[in-house]
């Protein structure tokens, strides 16, 4: 019988399972590696684990083996299909309190089934998610872990270890229960979509608008990383505008306009649609991935649908510059501000306790979105735990009053421009819908009643003896509908 060593094992040699072996490793832990294909064990362990404490496996049972208990295993495979399959082959060779550890892009709902069902078998499982692609992997990923509550004593150490640290503090704390880990990360890869977005924009308005050059944007997107929009994807943006091809050309002028996306941007914004709640950046990011990947058909329409006449920009060049910088900040407010307001429903329908101070927290290094702006957030949340909405903040608050103006003249100008704005212009128009008392949903209930006789409630204050308050209302608006209403809701 093999001798338990290894302090957690991790079953899926790709880059970013070999490097978070290593970087586990270098942190004093002892890991036993897996790979379906073990020819893959054997040359990982010839190669970039030689000279460490790694120890290979080469079938389930000897992992499983290898392990002190509780034993704890990470899954670093295909979502789906591949994580259940080996959920199933791990089962017979683990023993009550054993701790299966899914850090793949799961979806959420998939991890609550796991919990409750492994539960049930007296095993415990995590669904974590991991962000910071392969360099974070290596020397330190932001970490979001949750499930089986009575699982995070036996990996907190680990898992705090190798995460990313900002000062004293790791970017790894405990999520919440069930399917809160995936959760959490995928509002977070969702809110990196709409940070792309923005910032692609952003590099289109400089170019297309006022006619800049890639070098002379990557001077401007360097200036930004030194203020308010300090962040990895800002710094990452001025580099690849600085990279040229072997020919002197920018190689970011040679790169096809159509984005793929691997489905975590659309699941936020179809939970953020169930859940009723308006993520409308996150929505258009993904939208205008779907329209990047028509390219054929945008082809043929910009030779036969004509835009505005572009005429070369005429004011203050730095001012608009600063503008944009501006508008970008706050339009990114409004997208995180989304992205919290979608996690505080969620937790109130499952009945998660979501702690917004340790998510804004455990971001703000190791992952994609990793920026200052996380510790103004994380400010907010530990001021106030039940903070409605980050523009209530006063920090949030005064920064998005100082930013308006800007703002509106770069959406206007790009409008006049013919510059498509998706992320910027919905930012803009939710803020304007947010701080309306009145909104223009009068008139589409008036509508859905007339045709389909789905009711509506009167304004508090107009209320007489045909329109009597808290009361669902059917008017006979033509005096041939009957009198019997639909049903209707809310969301």
């Amino acid at each position: 019988m093999s001798q338990a060593v290894g302090d957690i094992g991790l079953i899926g040699l790709a880059v970013m399972g070999q490097n978070l072996i290593l970087n586990m490793n270098d942190k004093g832990f002892t890991v036993v590696a897996y790979n379906r294909t073990t020819s893959k064990v054997q040359h990982f362990l010839d190669n970039e684990a030689k000279g460490t404490k790694i120890v290979g496996a080469f079938s389930i049972e000897e992992l499983c083996a290898k392990l002190k208990t509780p034993r704890k295993i990470v899954l670093l495979v295909k979502a789906g299909k591949a994580v259940d399959d080996f959920i199933e082959q791990l089962e017979p060779h683990l023993e009550k309190g054993d701790i299966i550890i899914d850090g793949g892009n799961s979806y959420y709902k998939d991890s609550i089934r796991r919990t409750e069902t492994l539960e049930k078998k007296g095993l415990l499982f995590v669904g974590s998610g991991v962000s910071g692609g392969e360099e974070g992997a290596r020397f330190g990923p932001s970490l979001m872990p949750g499930g089986s509550v009575a699982a995070w004593p036996a990996i907190k150490p680990i898992f705090q270890a190798a995460a990313a640290q900002v000062g004293s503090e790791p970017c790894c704390d405990w999520m919440g229960e069930s399917g809160a880990g995936h959760y959490v990360k995928m509002v977070h890869n969702g809110i990196e979509y709409g940070d792309m977005q923005l910032i692609a924009e952003a590099y289109d308005i400089l170019k297309r608008g006022l006619g800049l050059k890639e070098g002379e944007i990557a001077a401007i997107f360097d200036k930004w990383n030194k203020g308010v929009l300090d962040s990895f994807l800002i710094d990452i943006t001025a580099n690849i505008l600085k990279y040229n091809d072997d020919d002197g050309e920018p190689l970011i002028t040679k790169i096809l306009d159509q984005a793929g996306q691997k489905g975590t941007g659309k699941w936020t914004a179809v939970e953020a649609l169930d859940a009723g709640t308006p993520v409308t950046l996150i929505g258009e990011a993904v939208f205008a991935r779907c329209l990047s990947a028509i390219k054929a058909e945008r082809s043929r329409a910009s030779k036969i649908i004509a835009g505005p006449q572009k005429e070369p920009f005429k004011g203050d060049k730095q001012q608009f510059i600063d503008d944009l910088e501006q508008a970008l900040y706050a339009s990114k407010i409004i997208s995180y501000t989304q992205g919290f307001m979608l996690m505080r429903e969620t937790a109130k329908e499952l009945k998660w306790n979501l702690n917004f101070a340790s998510i804004a927290r455990i971001w703000r290094g190791g992952c994609i979105i990793k920026s200052v702006f996380l510790s103004d957030i994380t400010s907010a949340y530990e001021k106030n735990l039940n903070l409605e909405s980050l523009l209530f903040d006063d920090f949030f608050n005064k920064a998005i009053t100082k930013a308006q103006p800007g703002w509106r003249r770069v959406v206007a100008q790009a409008v006049l421009w013919g510059v498509p704005t998706p992320a910027f212009s919905t930012a803009l128009a939710f803020f304007d819908g947010y701080r309306s008392e009145i909104v223009p949903a009068n008139m589409l209930q008036a509508q859905r009643d007339y045709f389909g006789a789905h009711t509506f409630k009167v304004l508090p204050g107009k209320e007489n003896s045909k329109l009597p308050a808290n009361t669902d209302i059917h008017i006979n608006w033509t005096g041939r509908g009957g009198n019997v209403s639909s049903s209707s809701y809310v969301a």
